[in-house]
């Protein structure tokens, strides 16, 4: 875990692609949580992503309600209720299968306050990182740091 810098200096890699991450993230169409993700190989962006609906389908903010919101299910529940792709699963299915292994992905996002939260991948999107073989994970933990994961650690415990 890093903290990031606050200073007017030069970002290093981690921080200047979490930046474009959460640029990435005002795309998206959830009212609850906005999340982008970069990923990049060799310092160069392969692929982005943002949490939105499907393409052709009506998104939240079009709809103008949340199904997860109005039964009140907590963060981190119930995802099959939700309508939206995941910004992480949305960075990977842009992405060809030589430029994802050993690739590194940047998750960050904010909540319905726009304030920063934590990014950690969910099960389902830690089981796409592992199979597209991506080799690095960087996350914001809502807290000013930055998380620094190799995935193979996940297999240690069932994701």
């Amino acid at each position: 875990m890093k903290k990031m810098k606050t200073a007017k200096s030069r970002p290093d890699w981690d921080e200047y692609f979490i930046n474009i991450a959460k640029a990435v993230s005002a795309r998206a169409t959830c009212l609850r949580r906005k999340y982008g993700a970069v990923i990049t190989k060799d310092n160069i962006i392969v692929s982005t992503g943002y949490n939105g609906a499907p393409s052709g389908m009506k998104d939240c903010l079009d709809v103008g309600r949340c199904t997860r919101k109005e039964l009140e299910i907590p963060h981190g529940e119930r995802y099959e209720l939700c309508h939206s792709v995941h910004a992480e699963a949305n960075a990977i299915i842009r992405a060809s299968v030589d430029e994802l292994k050993g690739a590194t992905i940047y998750i960050s996002g904010t909540d319905d306050n726009s304030q920063e939260c934590h990014s950690e991948p969910c099960m389902m999107c830690k089981r796409m990182i592992l199979n597209a073989k991506i080799a690095k994970v960087v996350y914001s933990d809502g807290n000013g740091r930055l998380h620094v994961v190799n995935p193979l650690r996940w297999l240690k415990k069932r994701v």
